[in-house]
């Protein structure tokens, strides 16, 4: 589907009924990249999974834009759409976005899987080889995601590591920049929302160690770790991932909403 909000064309699915939920994928990524989770969830939820500006099928910023304009186009999409108290699930770069909604109180809940939000240590060129085609290969090759799969395997091949940078437009390069350094730790106070958050014990691109600060921060947060998965741990761990939010989710599975 598509939308234009603010004069920027968006694409989005849209799946399901119940208690509304929004995917929020991180850097480089798509709505493919969640769309496991989110077929599972459309049995007991109203889905949206968006193609955040400059990936998948919408357009790109006008401009090099922030983690802010990226929330405020976020925020006027739900608006357009007339959504009430959502839930956002955001992976990495989509994290950052969910982390302004909520201080916000935009979201009924939250859920955070490797999400950024802390100006990492390293530089832009490992952040983005963080996110390469052998990361891609090693998540959708599991049981269970190899359907579908080889067209994203195709385009991040010819996109891997930092070459992704090089061949990026200008546009996206100076918005890839802005992003990775910024320092959002401000906002963990403010977000006083239920959180779960669910992190991958080996992550690199956003480790464990900043899992824990979100839970220090948050007021209302709970930590869930994958043994042994990386930055796509809900992806590397998808039948875990599932559980946990499922639980987390309880109260609003089937629930009527207005």
């Amino acid at each position: 589907m598509e939308v234009n909000v603010r004069g920027q064309k968006l694409n989005y699915t849209q799946n399901g009924a119940g208690w509304p939920v929004l995917f929020l994928h991180g850097w480089g990524c798509s709505t493919e990249t969640f769309a496991p989770v989110a077929q599972h969830l459309a049995k007991d939820f109203l889905v949206y999974n968006l193609d955040l500006p400059g990936f998948g099928k919408s357009a790109e910023p006008p401009v090099p834009w922030g983690s802010a304009e990226y929330a405020q186009l976020v925020e006027a999409f739900i608006k357009e759409l007339a959504i009430k108290d959502l839930i956002i699930i955001a992976h990495s770069f989509g994290g950052r976005l969910a982390l302004h909604l909520a201080a916000k109180n935009i979201p009924k809940k939250l859920i955070l899987t490797g999400s950024a939000g802390l100006k990492p240590k390293r530089g832009v060129d490992y952040y983005l080889k963080v996110y390469s085609y052998k990361t891609a290969k090693k998540v959708l090759g599991l049981p269970g995601l190899k359907n579908n799969s080889e067209a994203v395997l195709e385009h991040w091949r010819k996109k891997s590591g930092s070459a992704d940078y090089q061949q990026a437009s200008n546009t996206m390069r100076q918005t890839l920049v802005r992003v990775v350094n910024e320092d959002l730790a401000n906002f963990l106070p403010l977000v006083q929302v239920p959180t779960l958050l669910f992190w991958g014990e080996n992550d690199t691109a956003t480790p464990l160690a900043d899992a824990k600060v979100f839970e220090k921060n948050i007021p209302d947060a709970g930590l869930v770790v994958a043994k042994g998965a990386g930055h796509y741990a809900y992806l590397e761990q998808l039948p875990f991932f599932l559980a946990v939010i499922d639980s987390f989710l309880q109260p609003e599975r089937g629930a009527k909403h207005e």
